[in-house]
């Protein structure tokens, strides 16, 4: 089933969102846990240093859930027949 240039470009996204979320997301954690000084992860930065990384990566994280979820979603919605795709262009 052909869905159209609309849906390519949301699999593109989700796609590529999904590459950029998993060393986002690990850094996320690796910073939240040298924060609390949990599992070693203190030993890699200070934690005023671990505090300040995670606070600059809360709106890119968000940006970043939003742009694959919305898409996902979308896509989700066609497969599942609640939604029709776009016609072809």
């Amino acid at each position: 089933m052909n869905t159209g240039p609309f849906s390519f470009i949301c699999l593109k996204i989700v796609r590529w969102t999904g590459w950029l979320l998993l060393p986002m997301v690990t850094a996320f954690f690796a910073t939240g846990y040298a924060i609390s000084g949990r599992y070693g992860f203190g030993a890699f930065t200070d934690e005023q240093t671990a505090l300040e990384l995670h606070k600059l990566m809360h709106l890119p994280l968000v940006i970043l859930v939003v742009a694959h979820v919305v898409p996902s979603t979308y896509l989700a919605f066609i497969r599942w027949g609640w939604i029709k795709p776009h016609p072809k262009a």
